[in-house]
């Protein structure tokens, strides 16, 4: 399974639930960021952490425009 499939297996699996969830996506054990999925609102808030301490924290309504980034956070870490 690639990357892109993984990450969009686990965010179809929270939106199959019938409340909010969250899920952490880490990278050789440190984590990346975290994804809340509000079941009211059927929407994603992806919440970048920074290496600075820092979070960024954007909303999305569309499955697949939050696995894209979650994709290129962590495939950009790889490069």
């Amino acid at each position: 399974m690639s990357l892109l499939e993984g990450i969009l297996t686990r965010l179809k699996t929270m939106q199959e639930g019938m409340e909010d969830a969250e899920r952490y996506f880490e990278q050789n054990g440190v984590r990346k960021c975290k994804v809340n999925y509000y079941a009211k609102t059927k929407s994603f808030e992806l919440k970048i952490f920074n290496e600075d301490g820092k979070t960024d924290a954007f909303q999305f309504d569309n499955i697949d425009m939050v696995a894209i980034e979650i994709f290129d956070l962590l495939q950009g870490e790889e490069s």
